[in-house]
Protein backbone atom coordinates (compact mmCIF):
# COMPACT_ATOMS: atom_id res chain seq x y z
CA UNK A 1 0.00 0.00 0.00
CA UNK A 2 1.11 3.48 -0.79
CA UNK A 3 0.26 6.28 1.81
CA UNK A 4 -0.19 9.54 0.48
CA UNK A 5 1.01 12.31 2.33
CA UNK A 6 -0.65 14.70 0.19
CA UNK A 7 -2.88 15.34 2.88
CA UNK A 8 -0.52 16.15 5.68
CA UNK A 9 1.55 17.96 3.26
CA UNK A 10 -1.66 20.37 2.76
CA UNK A 11 -2.38 21.07 6.53
CA UNK A 12 1.63 21.68 6.77
CA UNK A 13 1.06 24.51 4.14
CA UNK A 14 -1.98 25.91 5.68
CA UNK A 15 -0.25 25.96 8.61
CA UNK A 16 2.77 27.70 7.54
CA UNK A 17 0.96 29.71 5.86
CA UNK A 18 -1.66 30.70 8.27
CA UNK A 19 2.08 31.18 10.82
CA UNK A 20 3.23 33.39 8.34
CA UNK A 21 -0.12 35.48 8.60
CA UNK A 22 -0.16 35.85 12.57
CA UNK A 23 3.98 36.96 12.43
CA UNK A 24 2.74 39.80 9.82
CA UNK A 25 0.07 40.65 12.25
CA UNK A 26 2.90 39.87 15.11
CA UNK A 27 5.01 42.41 13.21
CA UNK A 28 2.60 45.27 12.51
CA UNK A 29 1.28 44.93 16.19
CA UNK A 30 5.20 44.93 17.14
CA UNK A 31 5.53 48.29 14.89
CA UNK A 32 2.42 50.20 16.45
CA UNK A 33 4.00 49.05 20.18
CA UNK A 34 7.44 50.56 18.91
CA UNK A 35 5.72 53.81 17.80
CA UNK A 36 3.33 54.41 20.98
CA UNK A 37 6.55 53.73 23.30
CA UNK A 38 8.19 56.33 21.38
CA UNK A 39 5.40 58.43 21.33
CA UNK A 40 4.80 58.12 25.17
CA UNK A 41 8.33 58.17 25.38
CA UNK A 42 8.51 61.64 23.70
CA UNK A 43 5.56 63.14 26.01
CA UNK A 44 7.20 61.49 29.35
CA UNK A 45 10.50 64.08 28.27
CA UNK A 46 7.95 66.99 27.16
CA UNK A 47 6.02 66.77 30.47
CA UNK A 48 9.11 66.21 32.64
CA UNK A 49 10.31 69.21 31.21
CA UNK A 50 7.39 71.35 31.58
CA UNK A 51 7.17 70.19 35.05
CA UNK A 52 10.96 71.01 35.82
CA UNK A 53 10.16 74.96 33.84
CA UNK A 54 6.93 74.46 36.64
CA UNK A 55 9.11 73.48 39.57
CA UNK A 56 11.41 76.58 38.65
CA UNK A 57 8.75 78.69 38.26
CA UNK A 58 6.94 77.63 41.76
CA UNK A 59 11.16 78.34 43.32
CA UNK A 60 11.22 81.72 42.49
CA UNK A 61 7.82 82.64 43.05
CA UNK A 62 8.84 81.42 46.39
CA UNK A 63 11.73 83.65 46.68
CA UNK A 64 9.49 86.59 45.41
CA UNK A 65 6.67 85.76 48.27
CA UNK A 66 9.32 85.37 50.77
CA UNK A 67 11.38 89.24 49.59
CA UNK A 68 8.06 90.63 49.36
CA UNK A 69 7.16 89.15 52.82
CA UNK A 70 10.84 90.77 54.38
CA UNK A 71 9.44 93.94 52.37
CA UNK A 72 6.59 93.84 53.94
CA UNK A 73 8.06 93.59 57.25
CA UNK A 74 10.62 96.58 57.03
CA UNK A 75 8.14 98.63 55.47
CA UNK A 76 6.07 98.09 58.34
CA UNK A 77 8.43 98.55 60.99
CA UNK A 78 9.15 102.58 58.64
CA UNK A 79 6.02 103.20 59.25
CA UNK A 80 6.32 102.71 63.19
CA UNK A 81 9.44 104.29 63.21
CA UNK A 82 8.10 107.42 61.01
CA UNK A 83 4.93 107.22 63.40
CA UNK A 84 7.10 107.41 66.48
CA UNK A 85 8.96 110.43 65.23
CA UNK A 86 5.74 112.13 63.92
CA UNK A 87 4.58 112.03 67.43
CA UNK A 88 8.15 112.89 69.05
CA UNK A 89 8.05 115.53 66.87
CA UNK A 90 4.49 116.81 67.57
CA UNK A 91 5.18 116.93 71.07
CA UNK A 92 7.82 118.85 70.98
CA UNK A 93 5.98 121.46 68.43
CA UNK A 94 4.11 121.30 71.59
CA UNK A 95 6.24 122.47 73.64
CA UNK A 96 8.00 124.94 71.54
CA UNK A 97 3.97 126.16 71.36
CA UNK A 98 3.78 126.02 75.42
CA UNK A 99 7.22 128.30 75.14
CA UNK A 100 6.42 130.26 72.82
CA UNK A 101 2.85 131.50 73.93
CA UNK A 102 4.34 132.14 77.66
CA UNK A 103 7.59 133.40 76.10
CA UNK A 104 4.92 135.71 74.20
CA UNK A 105 3.36 136.77 77.16
CA UNK A 106 5.91 137.24 78.82
CA UNK A 107 7.04 139.99 76.31
CA UNK A 108 3.72 141.28 75.89
CA UNK A 109 3.95 141.97 79.98
CA UNK A 110 7.40 143.75 79.73
CA UNK A 111 6.18 145.85 77.10
CA UNK A 112 3.36 147.08 79.01
CA UNK A 113 5.15 147.28 82.23
CA UNK A 114 7.91 149.36 80.73
CA UNK A 115 5.14 151.48 78.66
CA UNK A 116 3.68 152.08 82.25
CA UNK A 117 7.13 152.60 83.58
CA UNK A 118 7.87 154.89 80.32
CA UNK A 119 4.43 156.73 81.04
CA UNK A 120 5.48 157.39 85.20
CA UNK A 121 8.69 158.75 84.13
CA UNK A 122 7.14 160.89 81.77
CA UNK A 123 4.57 162.54 84.23
CA UNK A 124 7.69 163.36 86.75
CA UNK A 125 10.08 164.77 84.09
CA UNK A 126 6.93 166.27 82.32
CA UNK A 127 3.84 166.74 84.70
CA UNK A 128 3.07 169.93 82.00
CA UNK A 129 1.57 167.44 79.40
CA UNK A 130 -0.61 165.89 81.54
Amino acid sequence: KKMSFDKVIKMIDEMKDALHKEQKDDDSKKEYCNKEFDETEDKMKDLKHTKEGLDQKISNLHDEIKETKESIASLEQGIKDLDKAVAEATEQRKEEHEEYVSSTAENQAAVDLLGFAKNRLQKFYNPKQY
